[in-house]
């Protein structure tokens, strides 16, 4: 029997591969028998490198960049199994988990850090990325990536542009002449599940700025700056990202990759899936495991399992769900995607126990659920 252990991280407790493992152990004191490959997954978001890596057996490389505020920081972009291809998460390096609460500021935070972690790979050969837009505390619609790649915002007098997203008010024009030529020879597959576009009232300013620190009079101003961004990115490359879909993803880092890189963008979990060979490895399997923190509703928003769920139905297999908790409300939507729907917790453990435990509890609900399913 060839089990199949694809769970994504159970955040706050465990990664994805540290899940996975628990998993594993839950089985073989079922039946050291059975076979199972360990295939940890994320949806695009925060942890998606790391799950990639340690899925294909990648390593990572370490590096100094900024912060979103600036200041030096050791930050790891991965390169997986097969060697050539690069995944860095904008999380990483310019991310909300990066900066204290009293720090958040949309106004001065950039995303240079991430263009770093970009000419680091290129300087080191990678011409295969892909990239994560979840988490990003910047709101400068990628413009500190494309100054850390050669890229120069000029104001009126010609004079360079501070870095973060309230500089771009006095942005003028984009001179390319050093923008860095390997970007052309390079391919990136953009992960994200946002749709929203680069400005306006469903825009990156609007919908997102909030959450990384802006007042409703820096939403209008950093909506104002975006609008004066795209203006000049239309200018330059003919390409408006205005109203274009997904441009708005990660502070509007999205439309950045759209007009300057040649890229791809897909939902985060068919990239991971794609990346990890997913459907190669299910074809000859008898079961899927997967599983989360947490599934609700937002789970049917294309989360991990739910990817995980509609490959399995399309190639026939059954797929147990084991999450650390289960929505009741959202069982009944839940229980058509899965073959089984199991929660750790329950009126006899606590969700505090569950959590500073999860590992131990993780395997022991596995051992349960694969007994019971075997027999």
């Amino acid at each position: 029997m060839k089990v199949i252990l694809a769970p994504d991280s159970f955040k706050g407790s465990l990664t994805a591969i540290e899940a996975a493992n628990a998993m594993a152990a839950g089985i073989i004191e079922v039946d050291d028998n059975i076979q199972t490959v360990l295939l940890p997954a994320a949806d695009g978001g925060e942890g998606t490198m790391r799950s990639l890596v340690d899925a294909t057996n990648g390593t990572y490389i370490t590096v100094t960049v900024e912060d979103p505020l600036g200041r030096p920081i050791a930050a790891s972009y991965g390169v997986l199994g097969d060697g050539k291809t690069c995944v860095i998460e904008i999380a990483e390096a310019s991310g909300l988990i990066r900066l204290k609460e009293d720090e958040l500021d949309p106004l001065f935070a950039s995303s240079y850090g991430t263009g770093e972690l970009i000419a680091h790979a290129l300087d080191n050969g990678y011409r295969e990325f892909i990239i994560g837009l979840g988490g990003s505390a910047s709101n400068d619609g990628g413009a500190g990536i494309l100054q850390a790649l050669g890229m120069r915002l000029l104001d009126g007098l010609g004079d360079e542009l501070p870095k973060g997203g309230g500089a771009l008010h006095d942005l003028v024009f984009l001179d390319c002449a050093d923008w860095d030529d390997r970007i052309k020879d390079s391919k990136f597959l953009v992960a994200s599940d946002v749709k929203n576009p680069f400005i306006g009232e469903q825009g990156a300013s609007a919908v997102f700025g909030p959450q990384k620190g802006a007042a409703p009079a820096d939403v209008d101003r950093l909506d104002r700056n975006l609008w004066k961004f795209a203006d000049a990115i239309e200018k330059k490359t003919g390409i408006a990202l205005h109203s274009k879909e997904g441009a708005g993803a990660a502070g509007g880092a999205g439309g950045a990759f759209q007009a300057f890189f040649n890229c791809e963008m897909k939902q985060g979990i068919e990239v991971v899936l794609e990346a990890i060979s997913f459907e190669a490895h299910v074809k000859d399997a008898d079961l899927i495991i997967t599983g989360e923190g947490k599934t609700d509703m937002q789970t049917l928003s294309g989360k991990t399992p739910f990817g995980i769920a509609k490959v399995a139905h399309r190639l026939g297999k059954p797929v147990i769900l084991i999450s650390g908790a289960v929505d009741e409300e959202s069982r009944g939507r839940l229980v058509p995607l899965f073959t089984e729907v199991h929660a750790i917790t329950d009126e006899n453990l606590p969700i505090e126990e569950a959590i500073s435990h999860a590992a131990v509890h993780l395997q022991a609900k596995t051992t349960k659920v694969m007994g019971k399913y075997i027999n």
